[in-house]
């Protein structure tokens, strides 16, 4: 199957959008309330919501306990637009490793990949923060062992990465890294705080006027035979009782169905987390 242009994508998503508010696909839910531990819980609710598919994988890091869970956490699959955080940081380590920072212009870019996921921003971005070879130094630098550009291609959306390497990520950017500068992640942190309502979806499906979502994600058809579409999320959630950081990762028939089931995996998780902590393994 020929693979769908980066433009394509992002205008096929648009329409996907707003296809997947008029009825949208049935995503699999538990008929009862889980019960048991939050572990327990979690468990039973993702392995419903999955489906039995190996192509799925959820991590969690509970602010609160500082506990983590893992549902398949090191699922590995295509980066697509949750790629957008790290090349934004890709610009700022060489800025900074030329003696200065952002220009106003890459301010812009940033703030529209991120905030809009706008492909022809991230894609000079890309380009400013020397591509391929510059993405996996930094996955290293944060420590993200599994996180690395496809040898084969060098373009961002084919980049590997992993629900359990994402909530790193997470982590860097608001805790910090030997990697990057506390400005430099604080940056990225605001703008995954002022994405726009249409993109709001997976772990945004939480966020209202008492709930705080910085996120990020991403959606691309597989160049493949067998068609299928990566769609991931991840973010922070804060607000209501709840402070999580969370990473989903899907590989899916079709848009509508890989955001749906993001989206799904987002609201169960919160409202989880709203009976207690996830406790220390």
């Amino acid at each position: 199957m020929t693979a769908l242009s980066r433009r394509q994508l992002l205008v096929g998503g648009s329409a996907l959008l707003v296809l997947a508010g008029c009825g949208g696909p049935s995503i699999p839910t538990p008929t009862a309330s889980p019960t048991g531990s939050i572990r327990a819980q979690l468990d039973e609710a993702l392995r419903t919501i999955s489906g039995g598919s190996d192509a799925f994988g959820v991590a969690i890091h509970d602010l609160r306990s500082g506990a983590d869970y893992g549902f398949n956490a090191g699922y590995a699959s295509q980066s697509a637009s949750i790629a957008k955080p790290m090349i934004v940081l890709m610009a700022q380590v060489e800025a900074r490793a030329s003696g200065g920072g952002l220009s106003p212009e890459q301010v812009e870019e940033a703030t529209k990949a991120i905030t809009q996921s706008d492909n022809d921003s991230a894609d000079a971005l890309w380009e400013d923060g020397g591509r391929s070879n510059a993405y996996t130094e930094l996955a290293r630098g944060l420590a993200m062992p599994d996180t690395h550009h496809d040898p084969a291609r060098d373009f961002w959306s084919w980049t590997w990465t992993t629900p359990a390497d994402q909530v790193l990520l997470l982590t860097r950017l608001t805790e910090g890294s030997p990697a990057i500068t506390r400005q430099e992640g604080a940056f990225v942190w605001d703008l995954m705080g002022k994405v726009e309502d249409s993109q709001a979806w997976g772990v945004g499906a939480p966020r209202s006027s008492t709930v705080i979502a910085h996120l990020k994600n991403g959606w691309v058809q597989f160049e493949s035979t067998d068609g299928l579409w990566a769609v991931n999320s991840i973010g922070q959630v804060t607000g209501d009782g709840r402070d999580y950081r969370i990473a989903i990762m899907t590989r899916t028939a079709d848009f509508d169905t890989g955001r749906e089931t993001c989206s799904t995996v987002g609201r169960w998780v919160f409202d989880i987390l709203g009976s207690g902590e996830i406790e220390p393994a």
